[in-house]
Order: structure tokens, then sequence, then C-alpha cells
């Protein structure tokens, strides 16, 4: 056992600091060593004690987090987990927030009523997986810009993302040609925040990249992101290929999952898919990325040196699930090498 992650709880809200500081408190693993009503206490405190994980409110008086974050980051990088309000302007803030430098987020509990127990397990676990993250990452990176190759395979892009996953996708998709092959998007995110994060990448991509719903058919040049709180899987129909969406249990304890995705795939596309696993905590998505290779499929996942988090991709490297470890400014590029 190391020495315990030295947390500072920011948030303006006297109940809400103390409530965090006491479930966080809980775990032999963490110390909470500050307590800060705002983003200028916060700062003092910084300059007073040693902090390893910072938790940042993202709606404060004076400086909200996201403005703190902005500030912050360039002169003292730091592992921040931001604690978002669940309405649409929390959910858009923290995504700003994500591609401003934070590690992850967390939804805060609307009221006493909540899973008090299942909140603070949450954010113990994305704490001490912030207190492990690479930092430097893809913050500096420039996405190689992937060139289309005009094709009548069928071929599908699938793509798993978790912790460090917004910054990912958005590197990715913001390399990606208007008219490239389909693309499916799983993030490991909660309902409230995917629409927003289809309407960034839809902003970042010369693709049209959409938050997706049961039925929606595959097409070129299009990409959808899983929803929140639904697994998506692949289906042949008709006149083509579409995905469902489906409430069900969580599957590697995510919904969305990767694998789900994944192995749906391996029954539609074998070799004519080609997957893909970025930054993220945990292993979802290496087995299904196995299954897809041993299938036929093209694989690829996230390198060390660009992951924020190098759990997902380590797993399917261990597996040998990924054909070729890449980094994330070379990720769209190497997806277009393996389109036929």
């Amino acid at each position: 056992m190391g020495s315990p992650i030295r947390v500072l709880v920011v948030d303006d809200s006297n109940f809400v600091r103390k409530r965090l500081a006491r479930g966080l408190s809980a775990d032999p693993d963490i110390e909470v060593v500050g307590l800060a009503e705002d983003a200028f206490a916060a700062r003092r405190l910084l300059e007073e004690v040693e902090v390893d994980v910072m938790t940042l409110d993202v709606e404060m008086p004076k400086l909200n987090g996201l403005d703190f974050l902005r500030q912050l980051m360039p002169v003292r990088p730091m592992p921040v987990v931001m604690v978002s309000s669940l309405t649409r302007e929390g959910a858009s803030v923290t995504l700003a927030s994500l591609a401003a430098g934070a590690v992850d987020f967390v939804g805060k509990p609307t009221d006493a009523s909540d899973d008090e127990a299942g909140f603070m397990a949450v954010l113990c676990d994305k704490v001490k997986c912030a207190s492990r993250a690479n930092l430097k990452g893809s913050r500096d990176l420039a996405p190689q810009k992937a060139t289309a190759r005009q094709s009548a395979s069928g071929q599908v892009i699938l793509i798993g993302a978790s912790t460090g996953g917004p910054d990912a996708l958005t590197h990715v998709m913001e390399a990606m040609p208007a008219d490239g092959p389909p693309v499916l998007i799983v993030q490991h995110m909660p309902a409230r925040y995917t629409p927003r994060l289809a309407e960034q990448l839809d902003r970042a991509s010369d693709m049209n990249v959409v938050h997706a719903t049961d039925g929606d058919p595959l097409e070129p040049g299009k990409a959808l992101l899983a929803p929140g709180g639904m697994h998506m899987t692949l289906r042949s129909v008709a006149g083509g290929l579409c995905i469902g969406c489906r409430v069900s249990d969580k599957v590697n304890g995510h919904i969305p999952s990767v694998d789900v995705l994944f192995h749906s795939a391996v029954e539609v596309l074998g070799r004519k898919a080609i997957g893909v696993v970025l930054t993220g905590m945990g292993d979802d998505g290496a087995r299904g990325l196995l299954a897809l290779r041993e299938a036929g499929a093209r694989t690829l996942a996230q390198d060390e040196a660009t992951s924020i988090v190098f759990g997902m991709p380590k797993a399917a490297e261990a597996l040998g699930a990924a054909e070729r470890m890449v980094p994330l400014d070379g990720v769209a590029r190497a997806i277009f090498e393996l389109v036929e």
C-alpha cells in the first residue's frame, strides 16, 4: 500500500463539500486534504497543501469550474474530476471541461433519495483512476487527416472509448473524411451527456455525427454515437444494415458496452469490420476486439503514450486483440490504411 491519494474538494455548497469529504475519506486509499468553497479558495489551498487530485464543481459563483480549469491547467496541470449537475447546461459545460483538461466527471446526485453509496463508489473509483492518468496524453497532438478510399466493400468502423474518450474521439473524428465508411461509436457516458457529445463530435468532424436511435440505418459519411443507458448493436435488415438500441443489464459494468457492439458486429460483419479501442479505464472492448480479429476483421488500439488512461487498450494488447498499437494522432490514418 502506498500513500493515500490527496484530494482537494471544491464546491460552493457547504453541505455538498462535507458530503463528498465524508464519502471520499471513507476509502482508505484516499485522504481529503482540503475543502474550498470557490475557485479563489481552491487556488490558495493549492499553494499551501500537496494535492494529487481535485474534485471540482461545475457551477460556482465568482468563477465557474470551467473557467477556473482553463486558467489552472496551463500553469498547474493536475488530475481533475468534475462534479457535474444533471442539467442540459451542466452537461455542455462538463464536456467543455473535459476538453479543457479534466480527466473525468461524475453526475452530482439531485437529492438525498439518490443512491449515495453508489455515487460515492463511482467517485472514489474515478479519483483513483485520475491519480494515475497520463495528463500529457493527447493534449498537444494534431490529428493526421485521413483520405477516404472509395470502396463498395461494405466495411464499417467500430470505435470504443471510456475515460479520456471525448477528447480522443474528437481528435479521431476531426481527421475523418466526409465520405468515409459508416462509423459506430460507444463512449461510456450517462444518458444526459451523450446528446451533447454527439453535437460536439459533429461540430468537429466533416462526417455527419448523430445521437443514435433504434433502427437508424448505416450510411457512408455518417457516424452514430450510442445513447447513454442503452446498448447499441448491429443487425442486418432488408436493404442493408441498421443499429439496435436497447435497455438491458450492464456488461463489464457499463451501458452502453463496447463489447456488446463488437460481438454483434462479429456475427453481422465478420472480416468487414474495423475495430478500434481508445483510452479508457477497465477492459471493456478487449474481448470483443479479439472476437473481431479472430473473425478476420482488422483491429487497432491506442498506444500508451497518448492514452489518458491505458486500461482498455492495454487489455486489448494483452489479449492479442489489436493488430497494432497506434498513437492517437495517427488513428484515423491507420483506419483508412485498412479500408479496402
